[in-house]
């Protein structure tokens, strides 16, 4: 079994008897940074190299993801009002004194604001990286990836089995340029065997495409929260090429925040910190430290 190492800057807190791995790099303001699936916190790593010189970068896995302890399903329930619960356990624990930068991506979009509506006061400004806070639009179909991944007995097969998910993400959710392998490697590393990959699997289930998916009474929650949001500083990083975060998503984000600064690259994909990260990342810096972004 493949393990990556934990960083330098790793710590480890116990979230409800479990263990979660989350980086603390650099000092200042706190700015959390929360990863989607199938990915961990690897994926902010270059941005926490641009921000820690000035701010303090949490970063951590989701409970089943990275280097976060990956707890079977009669031990851990794998549901989004879960995950929001984890991240508010986490941050109370962190029991920081300043407001916080959110920066999320994928998942880390629905939870991360889940916990900011209801925690208003402690959050300076947001960075929202092709993610939703809201049910499916109604224009976007579900895309077959999903619904693959999805079925009964073939999703298992696909995503914990051939770890067709992850393996899938590396190729196709960059589209300027090929990942180069050795970061594919690192993106795939945490997932490499049947029982590692259950969160991947338990993530794709938990979308909440009806109102009897039991998941969608926290989705709408927090969607009817997000007004409480509207004051505080946005700035939306988009790759147009996501088959799932698409223009629709993008839409939705604009119409409940016509006040955020938007970037949107054409040609990139759903792993936009890969993909725009040479023109994306200085911005987002810029953006967190309260400079001017035209």
């Amino acid at each position: 079994m493949i393990v990556p190492a934990p960083f330098a800057d790793s710590q480890f807190a116990t979230i409800s008897g479990h263990r979660m791995h989350y980086r603390d790099a650099g000092a200042g303001r706190p700015v959390i940074m929360l990863h989607g699936n199938p990915n961990w916190s690897y994926y902010f790593r270059n941005l926490i190299d641009s921000l820690k010189a000035t701010h303090r970068c949490l970063v951590p896995d989701h409970i089943g993801c990275g280097l976060s302890d990956k707890p079977a399903d009669r031990d851990y329930p794998y549901r989004l009002e879960r995950r929001i619960s984890d991240i508010t356990e986490w941050i109370d624990g962190l029991q920081l004194t300043e407001p916080v930068t959110l920066i999320v991506h994928d998942w880390g979009g629905m939870i991360g604001c889940g916990w900011a509506v209801e925690h208003v006061e402690q959050v300076e400004r947001l960075v929202i990286l092709n993610t939703g806070a809201f049910p499916l639009p109604k224009q976007k179909p579900v895309p077959w990836q999903l619904r693959l991944a999805r079925t009964p007995g073939l999703g298992s097969l696909l995503v914990r089995g051939f770890n067709a998910f992850s393996e899938g993400a590396v190729r196709s959710c960059v589209t300027r340029c090929p990942m180069p392998a050795d970061v594919a490697r690192s993106y795939c590393a945490p997932y490499d065997s049947w029982s590692n990959r259950r969160a991947v699997h338990r993530f794709v289930q938990d979308i909440p495409l009806n109102e009897q998916h039991p998941s969608w009474v926290a989705v709408s929650k927090t969607a009817q929260g997000l007004h409480r949001l509207q004051s505080k500083p946005m700035m939306i990083g988009w790759g147009a090429r996501d088959f799932v975060f698409d223009d629709h998503f993008l839409a939705e984000w604009r119409v409940r925040f016509p006040q955020a600064h938007v970037r949107y690259f054409p040609d990139c994909g759903h792993y936009i910190l890969e993909d725009a990260q040479e023109e994306l990342i200085p911005l987002i810096s810029d953006f967190v430290r309260g400079k001017e972004i035209s």
